[in-house]
């Protein structure tokens, strides 16, 4: 892989040929001699690679007669080093260094130095052995010669300049190149592995995000789409209890002549033109993805991520969602993070191969490799965990109902809307009733139990009415009062099987107790329908229903335009009923008043206009599409919203109004 001239090797190697045993006779003569102890002896034993017989069978029962003596030996073990040479095709040179074994304890002392924290490197070992392209001292050759340098030890300079001959006629070239590379900025494909240490931090910008990861190891692979430099990089996850290290891989993909460094797709992080700026704000957000850990209740609005499937999908999220890594490990089992313990200490990430559980990988990035996360130790993060840390949180979009990974630098905290219950048209006393029983729930769910444990601690209430008087409106403001979340569903969202709906519907309330939230199933008529002796199917729904809400421990909302026809079993369930009849003037006067103080770019509206507008008769849905309508038309014609843009809309809609059949009350 790496070119040079090995004209001194090879005169060093010839030159040790006079001082090698001639024969076997010899051989033995001087196994007689007292042997010097373990890598004392200041030379180089060369080895060279020998071909092999190949015989017909692989194994046979008589003892070959074509044996030699064992080249590492108790006479090799004196030398400093063992030199291992192949034979070398490329028409420049006849043997090429193949490996090198240090034996010296001198050696290993000051190179345990220089290769101190190199993955892979324990020079405490009896027998450390390193192979070509010998990228330990290509990383690391500055070090390596600052070392020889100071050595002011006689017998370990002695032992230092042999070392130093052999590799530097071996890796003089790719020093060069490295050297030349690096002043100049940029780098080639085949020498790109110089520039990236193991340990190293490592920049990378993905989807505009900018991220540091710690660099474990790198190499060469091919694929059906061409030669890679594949790189496996570690980051600082979080697995809903402790935080952990992950795995990710790079490609860089082949590419002819020389290119900027900048220019791959991840590079040394030293290499970035605002390299300290960058850690500092890397490892602010570090400290918001240690704080984020838990249960937190935010808002949101960005890019999220669905890496669940073997697709990456990105979604345009506009919505409140839930951070809870522990959770998306419960709902989600197949995705569940699986964790290792791994060596404490700041910046270590080494795997602990006593481990218990042994090393596990799952699928997540784009690019066909694993995403292993193990356990650390340690509560709070070091700088270096924190600047390393994953830009994403996993989480629950309540808008979207999806599972997906959002941005830290998107999160946002909640904007609470205060006057939610004053915009809700309903009788005073009612939603001080409302209200109460909410917050009565919310603070003493574990108060009141039935006879059977688990059973009976939830709050159920109804809502009941025609379209557009609030009943929705009602849920979302009791959520907004209480500050939790509100998980909206209907019945579309949990399927048209009765087995479906149980699976989904048990997932959906069991999440909302979990995270303490108010859910609206809206349109729950055919839950709630009558059982009857001619629909089955039917009756499934609701028996499913009944039996799920038994269980349910926290405050679920059901909306209804059909509350006569509702199954009698309920009436032990539901805890409160509300009826809502159709709008009156006074109330489509409050709406439209609602409406126009929070709209945007709006003129003024005097009293008897507002009160033209209440005297159409409409619900609160219709009144706000009206208004949106006419917002449009204002836009259009650059104007702020008037009087007369309204007026318009509702001539409009006079106009082209279909008959309806008005909604009975029961």
């Amino acid at each position: 892989m790496h070119n040079s001239n090995v004209d001194t090797a090879q005169s060093s190697a010839e030159s040790s040929k006079e001082s090698l045993p001639k024969d076997k006779s010899s051989t033995d003569d001087k196994k007689k001699e007292p042997l010097a102890p373990t890598g004392s002896l200041s030379q180089i034993r060369n080895l060279y690679e020998a071909e092999h017989r190949r015989h017909a069978l692989p194994w046979t029962a008589e003892y070959p007669d074509d044996l030699e003596e064992p080249l590492e030996n108790a006479e090799s073990a004196q030398f400093a080093l063992l030199a291992r040479y192949k034979k070398c095709y490329d028409m420049r040179k006849k043997l090429q260094l193949d490996s090198l074994v240090v034996q010296s304890p001198l050696l290993k002392a000051v190179l345990a130095s220089v290769l101190e924290k190199y993955p892979g490197v324990t020079m405490s070992l009896e027998r450390v052995e390193f192979s070509e392209p010998f990228e330990p001292f290509v990383h690391r050759w500055e070090q390596f010669a600052e070392a020889r340098a100071q050595e002011a030890h006689p017998e370990t300079r002695e032992h230092l300049d042999l070392l130093w001959n052999v590799l530097e006629e071996e890796v003089r070239d790719t020093i060069r190149e490295k050297q030349d590379l690096a002043n100049n900025g940029v780098v080639t494909f085949d020498s790109v592995w110089t520039i990236f240490e193991p340990g190293a931090l490592i920049f990378r910008q993905k989807e505009g995000h900018d991220r540091i990861y710690r660099l474990k190891s790198g190499t060469y692979s091919k694929t059906s789409r061409g030669k890679y430099y594949t790189m496996r990089c570690e980051y600082v996850d979080f697995d809903g209890e402790k935080f952990g290290v992950g795995q990710d891989s790079i490609r860089i993909p082949p590419f002819v002549g020389t290119l900027d460094i900048a220019k791959l797709p991840a590079y040394p992080v030293d290499r970035h033109v605002e390299s300290e700026s960058l850690k500092k704000r890397l490892v602010a957000r570090g400290k918001l993805f240690e704080a984020y850990k838990g249960y937190h209740f935010k808002a949101y609005r960005g890019i999220a991520i669905d890496e669940r499937s073997n697709e990456r999908n990105r979604y345009n999220v506009h919505s409140r969602i839930i951070i809870d890594t522990q959770a998306h490990n419960r709902f989600n089992p197949h995705e569940k993070v699986n964790l290792q313990k791994i060596l404490s200490g700041e910046g270590d990430f080494d795997f602990d191969d006593d481990s218990e559980n042994g090393f596990e990988y799952l699928s997540d990035n784009d690019e066909d490799d694993a995403d292993a996360v193990r356990i650390t130790a340690p509560e709070v993060l070091t700088e270096e965990q924190l600047l390393i840390c994953k830009p994403t949180l996993r989480g629950y979009s309540l808008k979207d109902k999806k599972w997906l990974e959002f941005y830290i630098d998107s999160v946002e905290d909640v904007t609470w809307n205060e006057d939610a219950f004053d915009s809700l048209v309903a009788p005073p006393e009612q939603k001080d009733l409302v209200l109460a029983f909410a917050q009565s729930q919310s603070k003493n769910r574990e108060g009141f139990d039935d006879v059977i444990q688990g059973k009976g601690r939830g709050m159920i209430i109804l809502l009941s009415g025609p379209p557009g008087v609030g009943k929705t409106l009602t849920a979302e403001s009791v959520a907004e009062s209480l500050k939790v979340p509100l998980y909206t569903l209907s019945a579309g969202d949990l399927g048209s099987w009765a087995e479906d709906v149980e699976s989904k519907l048990r997932t959906v309330l069991e999440i909302s107790t979990k995270w303490n939230a108010v859910v609206l199933l809206d349109e729950a008529d055919v839950f709630l329908e009558a059982r009857s002796a001619h629909d089955l199917s039917r009756n499934q729904f609701v028996s499913v229903f009944l039996r799920l809400l038994e269980y349910f421990e926290g405050m679920l909302f059901l909306t209804t335009n059909r509350v006569d026809s509702i199954d009698a079993a309920f009436d032990s369930r539901i805890h409160l009923t509300l009826e809502y009849d159709e709008l009156d003037m006074d109330s489509r006067r409050h709406i439209w008043r609602t409406f126009l103080k929070k709209a945007d770019n709006v003129g003024e509206f005097l009293d008897q206009e507002v009160d033209k507008l209440a005297e159409t008769n409409m619900n609160g849905r219709q009144i706000k599409n009206v208004l949106k309508v006419a917002q449009l038309l204002a836009a259009k014609k650059e104007e702020a919203l008037a009087f007369r843009h309204v007026e318009v809309v509702l001539k409009l809609r006079a106009t082209n109004a279909l008959k309806r059949r008005p909604f009975k009350t029961s």
